[in-house]
């Protein structure tokens, strides 16, 4: 990508978007559009169709979603798959009607099964039954490997999507019913601390495993790949199965490499904001996926690796907390 190059990033306000802006900023692209929901509603094909008519982006960051944890995804699941369909469908389609020349999409590890092989690669897309608790969001994304696919099959376009492990750190969602695991947690022991309470009560039963990756180093990460040049990146998007009997999705796992308990997630999190109560784990809620592990390998090999451990970006997560509550 030139530096001068004109570069939409959708979502800009979310944990991913804000720290690709951020990334690129500091590698000296200043050519950034962006815009918030209330001045481009990404749900609205007539929107997006003048949006890019207008301002006709070069490359597109598609980090915009909705997105939420297990409690969230389980009470508003038609809003999931629909507004994740909505803003995918309309972004990418807008992007090859006005001939941007990379896109980068953004998903989540859950569109793989959830009993599949651990490490998770990207061969494994579509191999099993998902986890029926955040299917809707998951079949959406899915749909939006397969759009960047048929796409790049038909039009040959250079859509890549890049599916991150569960994401934390500064500019994170806190509410106390809608959020993801981390911060759910920051925010729980925080009050548990501030009210003096004798302990804080963790949905499941600990046992679960989950790789973390901080949003900065995602950001890094996305960057890295837009900035491949042509012969690495062309490799990554797919091929005609039709063609090369192989299915190889534009698909690109972006994990930390490795992972924890939630039981020892939680006491990273104790130990971070400085709660000196006990944790009690109540195994009447659901677990979710037995385990998460991101096999990483095609990006690693690729050359970027992650740079934040779990506790330092813990203790700047939580300071980002404390700013905005």
């Amino acid at each position: 990508m030139d530096k001068n190059a004109k570069i939409y990033v959708a979502g800009h306000r979310g944990l991913v978007g804000s720290a690709i802006v951020k990334a690129l900023l500091a590698q000296g692209y200043t050519n950034l559009l962006t815009r918030t929901h209330a001045e481009l509603d990404l749900t609205s094909q007539s929107a997006v169709g003048d949006f890019f008519a207008s301002e006709k982006p070069e490359y597109v960051f598609l980090a915009a979603a909705k997105v939420g944890g297990i409690h969230a995804n389980n009470t508003y699941p038609a809003e999931f798959i629909y507004e994740n369909l909505s803003i995918q469908t309309n972004v990418i389609h807008q992007s090859y009607i006005n001939g941007v020349k990379r896109l980068l999409f953004l998903g989540s590890s859950c569109i793989y099964p959830k009993f599949a092989p651990q490490p998770m690669k990207e061969e494994h897309l579509l191999t099993g039954a998902l986890e029926p608790t955040n299917r809707p969001y998951a079949l959406a994304k899915i749909a939006g490997i397969e759009m960047c696919w048929s796409y790049n099959r038909q039009y040959g376009t250079q859509y890549l999507a890049a599916m991150p492990t569960n994401l934390y750190g500064p500019g994170d969602n806190y509410h106390p019913e809608n959020s993801h695991v981390i911060p759910a947690l920051i925010r729980k022991f925080h009050e548990a601390k501030a009210s003096n309470l004798p302990e804080v009560t963790v949905w499941g039963t600990g046992t679960p495993k989950r790789e973390f990756l901080y949003n900065q180093d995602m950001a890094d990460a996305c960057v890295f790949l837009m900035q491949l040049d042509n012969s690495r990146f062309q490799k990554l998007l797919g091929s005609d199965e039709s063609v090369s009997g192989k299915f190889e999705p534009p698909l690109v796992n972006v994990g930390y490499g490795s992972d924890i308990t939630i039981k020892t997630l939680a006491e990273t999190v104790q130990k971070v904001i400085g709660y000196q109560g006990n944790i009690q784990f109540d195994t009447s809620k659901p677990d979710g996926t037995p385990r998460k592990l991101m096999d990483s390998s095609i990006l690693h090999q690729a050359g970027w690796q992650p740079k934040v451990a779990i506790e330092a970006g813990l203790e700047t997560a939580y300071q980002d907390f404390l700013n905005h509550i």
